[in-house]
């Protein structure tokens, strides 16, 4: 039999935790606390020419300061940028009450094994407060080309992002060496790994609001962070979540709704959209319009933005965590000024 470890319900963890809604709660009300962080603007077209990327600790340090609850950094190599797990490690031992995490890791850029020692680590440094958000990337020049840098297929890919989670686990809670065998990781006598802060180590969300990845996150992981343009999606993805938890005799809530979103407060809408424009475009190589079409964006007033983001909370988004649409660290902070100002109707 091969010494690895299969399990329906994730590991218990004593890391800060989000507290998630009932299925059967008024769809009107907001019986949960939620929790708003920020997305930070580690790649280098949101930094601004001439800004110095060290600018990111005291960015990161004024958000916590703000009542931010979270900072988290993504995951990329198409573009230049700081290592998301560089980064979170540069905040552990500077922050003290934010969750620090990863929007979304793509663990396939890294060697299983070292990874789970990186996140440990990190979790170790910050006393619990890491919460990990994996994908397995996006077909076209998002995905595919990352792999080929990798030098892992591109094929079963979802398999291999599973079974790396479950290395992961494996890794933080075994006594002593250990084995594993899944259908494509395989390893023998892995020495013994360093332990996480939270027994169990850190909790781990996934991405992605396709069926299958909605019935993937209900089975196997701690949270659900997908950005659909639309509450509504929101809302329906979020029970087939809970679903799929329950016929995996899990507790409905046992997933945590979270919610990346990009946003821009702007007093004029046509300068909002026009700023907001060029970040897509500057980040994807994409307008605004297409990527509305796949992505949750808001911009406008401050009145409008919370309104927008307040119908997201109303479909059950309990954790979310903003993208800042700004081409220069300076306008970042601008907008992390005023965005603080809502954080309060939001449920800060």
């Amino acid at each position: 039999m091969p010494n690895d470890t299969t399990r329906n319900q994730p590991p218990q963890v004593n890391a800060p935790q989000e507290t998630t809604a009932q299925t059967d709660a008024p769809q009107d009300r907001r019986p949960d606390p939620v929790r708003v962080g920020v997305l930070l603007p580690t790649g280098s077209a949101q930094w601004g020419e001439g800004t110095d990327p060290r600018d990111l600790v005291p960015f990161a340090l004024r958000a916590e300061e703000l009542g931010f609850g979270s900072l988290f950094v993504n995951d990329s190599l198409l573009t230049p940028r700081i290592e998301p797990l560089t980064m979170l490690a540069a905040l552990a031992p500077l922050t003290h009450r934010t969750t620090l995490g990863t929007g979304a890791l793509l663990p396939f850029l890294r060697r299983p094994v070292q990874a789970a020692q990186s996140l440990a680590s990190i979790d170790l440094l910050s006393g619990g407060r890491l919460a990990v958000a994996v994908g397995a990337g996006f077909p076209g020049r998002f995905g595919k080309p990352l792999y080929d840098l990798s030098g892992v297929p591109w094929e079963r890919r979802f398999k291999r992002l599973d079974e790396t989670v479950r290395l992961w686990r494996q890794l933080w809670t075994a006594d002593g060496p250990t084995s594993f065998h899944g259908e494509l990781l395989q390893f023998d006598e892995v020495p013994p790994a360093t332990r996480p802060f939270a027994p169990g180590g850190p909790p781990i969300w996934l991405g992605g609001a396709t069926p299958a990845a909605l019935a993937r996150t209900g089975r196997l992981y701690d949270g659900w962070l997908p950005y659909p343009p639309d509450p509504d999606d929101y809302r329906s993805g979020l029970a087939a979540v809970r679903l799929a938890a329950t016929a995996a005799d899990r507790r409905a809530d046992a997933v945590t709704p979270a919610l990346f979103v990009t946003v821009r407060l702007a007093d004029d809408p046509e300068d909002g959209r026009r700023t907001v424009d060029a970040y897509a475009r500057s980040t994807y190589g994409m307008s605004l319009e297409q990527v509305t079409a796949i992505q949750a964006l808001v911009t406008g007033t401050a009145d409008e933005v919370a309104t927008t983001l307040g119908r997201y909370i109303d479909a059950g988004a309990r954790h979310l965590i903003l993208r800042i649409g700004a081409l220069t660290l300076k306008d970042q902070h601008d907008q992390l000024e005023r965005i603080a100002d809502i954080l309060p109707r939001l449920g800060q």
